[in-house]
């Protein structure tokens, strides 16, 4: 058994065992109990009531968290020649094709999100087992697989998100830093949990949100009250 750090136990002290918190109280407290000296990720666990095993339950989705992430997210866009400017111009960090392509079969992955055309997929396909693991590859359903590239540039720039729950049920996502202001972690937490009430499978029998967490990097996990999260 590890032995508990002295921040880690500052910061167990903080949370009171068993207690269901507001996200007013957690969004507050998820800043006091991080003792990180790098500006760490404030982060949001949703276990749902769904069998991911089965294709009509999984969830997946995307959502513009009001007040972005904080993140420096590093795009690469894969295009035709014709759509080059219109991705360096919405603020795309690498711009190509067949270039990139070759970089990507090498083991390059030094970016945070791939935006593409529809026509382009073909030649991605094969780069699934580099890009598949680590949720680079492009998908239609998440708004990067597009003839607007600009736009979706753009969203994902601002604090567009992909999320899908795990095979244990679980949606785990970064939903800004420690450095916000308690509101606006507040906001993004809301306005990623109203996305998943949404997402609800039809299928889903039960109970569908049965407990969501707020931790940041390395800190201990708060649990939320779900009705001040849901409301």
């Amino acid at each position: 058994m590890s032995k508990l750090t002295k921040n880690k136990k500052l910061a167990l002290e903080k949370i009171e065992d068993g207690r269901a918190y507001t996200i007013e109280e957690a969004a507050q407290l998820v800043k006091e109990i991080t003792f990180t000296k790098f500006d760490a990720s404030v982060d949001i666990d949703v276990r749902l009531g769904v069998d991911p095993r089965k294709a009509n339950q999984m969830v997946r989705g995307v959502v513009t968290l009001p007040h972005g992430t904080g993140k420096d997210i590093r795009v690469l866009v894969l295009c035709t020649p014709d759509k080059v400017e219109e991705a360096k111009a919405a603020g795309a960090d690498y711009v190509g094709l067949d270039e990139y392509i070759e970089k990507l079969k090498s083991g390059w992955t030094d970016i945070d999100i791939i935006i593409t055309m529809p026509a382009i997929m073909g030649k991605i396909g094969a780069l699934g087992r580099i890009l598949g693991p680590r949720g680079l590859m492009p998908n239609p359903k998440s708004g990067t697989v597009t003839m607007e590239i600009g736009k979706a540039v753009k969203e994902v720039k601002q604090g567009k998100i992909d999320f899908k729950v795990d095979k244990f049920g679980i949606v785990h996502t970064s939903i800004g830093k420690v450095n916000f202001e308690a509101e606006k972690i507040m906001d993004n937490a809301r306005e990623f949990m109203a996305t998943i009430q949404k997402l609800k499978p039809s299928s889903a029998k039960g109970t569908y949100v049965k407990s969501v967490f707020l931790s940041s990097t390395m800190s201990p996990g708060i649990k939320l009250d779900l009705k001040s999260l849901l409301d």
